[in-house]
């Protein structure tokens, strides 16, 4: 799920920065410290919306850099047990299928796919088949997600496709 969530991050500035430009490179350094990366307790975070305050900054001594404590609000993704989000399948194997769902990877066992889908290793790409269905790479799938890890900078998944309306998306 997406939330907007106030967060702070410390950027250390060199003192060749220190300048008229220097809220610029404060900025710029934010965003790409930030976007793009994962942190456990709030999950991934996709964009910085708005920067709230760089602080006062305080010169360390021994070192001449200047520590600031910058506040900011970012779009972040965090996954939650029960969730049902949309993904592209991006590995298939015997034991299961890998799925992105933007930043994240979910793991789709062979054991939470509906029963009625048989795994085809002889196919080219190999892709879990069924009457009316087939995953197979770059396939958009529907999945609930049914339990999650959380590390210190990543995010691992685990879903199911085995419930109603969960499968292929056409």
């Amino acid at each position: 799920m997406f939330f907007i969530k106030e967060l702070t991050h410390t950027i250390l500035l060199h003192p060749s920065y220190f300048g008229p430009q220097m809220e610029t490179f404060l900025e710029n350094k934010l965003y790409s410290d930030v976007e793009g990366t994962c942190s456990g307790a709030h999950g991934y975070i996709i964009a910085v919306v708005k920067i709230i305050d760089h602080g006062a900054g305080m010169v360390l001594s021994g070192t001449g850099q200047a520590e600031f404590i910058t506040r900011y609000s970012a779009i972040v993704f965090k996954p939650f047990k029960g969730e049902v989000v949309d993904g592209i399948v991006g590995e298939v194997n015997k034991m299961g299928f890998f799925a992105e769902v933007g930043p994240l990877t979910v793991f789709v066992s062979n054991h939470l796919i509906d029963p009625e889908m048989k795994f085809d290793p002889n196919s080219n790409p190999p892709s879990y088949a069924s009457q009316d269905q087939i995953i197979e790479r770059d396939t958009h799938v529907r999945l609930k997600i049914v339990g999650t890890r959380v590390d210190a900078t990543e995010i691992f998944a685990i879903g199911t496709i085995k419930e109603d309306h969960l499968g292929v998306v056409e």
